[in-house]
């Protein structure tokens, strides 16, 4: 006669039962785990190839170290459900599956912003306006591109912050490009005297810019001229248009403005041209007859004089 087990008994021989599977599966368990360690290492120094050998090479450096973290996590995902598969689990990794698609479509609604950033970020991959090193700005951020990545891209301000831009903000918003084509135009101001001949300025202008071996010269596309843009209470002014090379966006519109600036003036000065100042004019109204001045003296000329 078989004498009925206890709620103790019972539960002694399930803890039994599943002791004696575990100890089955140990092997398994342990060749999963090994699948995984020697899965993550094979990825990591399959990436770190990649980088060290194609990254140099390549043509768009920002899509070859996006490809280079697609890759790493790819195999990492494939690397755990072999893992899985290997340990006798495969029954957990089809639940992780689809536990994983429905899981996707509520986190899509709970993390709108992460996702939307996670595919801006492909689609700028693969299509972007902007390279690694160009010089762009988005909304009122203006820098340098450092790197892109699976959420946002990283641009560097040319007071030296970093600044990390949502990649959706990057993809829905206009950018603008300074360096794309190689090519920027600078312009400035210059103001001479109503006396002075205009087109003797204009052509001193050109010269001192055509003499400047960083300036772009003999380009039908990219010409350099001199425009009159106003006649000034004081001065006609003259816009000076002028193309440069953009592989280092800083020294072109910066420091080289700057220079061609000083070349003009000193140009223009040596030549005999006026550069006056603004002219404020003083008007008289109602009964006044004349401006009331004061003529302060120096407390010096109070001093008796020396006879010594």
């Amino acid at each position: 006669m078989k004498i009925p087990l206890t709620i103790s008994g019972k539960i002694q021989e399930s803890l039994s039962n599943y002791y004696d599977y575990f100890i089955e599966i140990i092997p398994r368990i342990a060749l999963g785990i090994f699948i995984v360690v020697v899965g993550v290492l094979i990825a990591q120094l399959i990436t770190n190839f990649y980088r060290n050998k194609f990254l140099k090479k390549a043509n768009d450096a920002l899509m070859a170290r996006f490809l280079a973290q697609a890759v790493k996590t790819i195999l990492i995902i494939i690397t755990i459900m072999l893992a899985l598969e290997a340990a006798g689990l495969s029954n957990i990794a089809t639940g992780i599956l689809t536990a994983a698609g429905g899981a996707a479509i509520i986190l899509g609604f709970a993390f709108q912003d992460i996702g939307k950033n996670f595919l801006a970020g492909i689609i700028l991959a693969f299509n972007r306006p902007f390279n690694v090193n160009d010089t762009i700005q988005i909304s009122d951020i203006f820098g340098k591109v450092k790197a892109l990545n699976f959420r946002y891209t990283h641009i560097k301000t040319s007071d030296g912050r970093d600044i990390y831009i949502p990649n959706s903000d990057v993809l829905t918003k206009p950018v603008e490009n300074y360096t794309a084509d190689g090519f920027y135009r600078n312009e400035f101001i210059v103001g001479i005297g109503y006396e002075d001949n205009i087109e003797s300025a204009k052509r001193l202008i050109l010269e001192v810019i055509q003499s400047h071996p960083d300036v772009i010269q003999n380009d039908i596309n990219h010409e350099n001229f001199v425009v009159e843009t106003e006649l000034a209470a004081s001065t006609v002014n003259l816009k000076v248009f002028f193309w440069v090379n953009t592989v280092d966006y800083r020294v072109s519109s910066r420091i080289l403005r700057g220079i061609i600036i000083k070349n003009v003036k000193e140009a223009l000065s040596d030549a005999g041209f006026n550069l006056p100042a603004d002219i404020t004019e003083l008007k008289l109204y109602g009964n006044e007859e004349d401006i009331p001045l004061k003529v302060r003296k120096d407390p010096r000329d109070l001093l008796p004089p020396n006879n010594s």
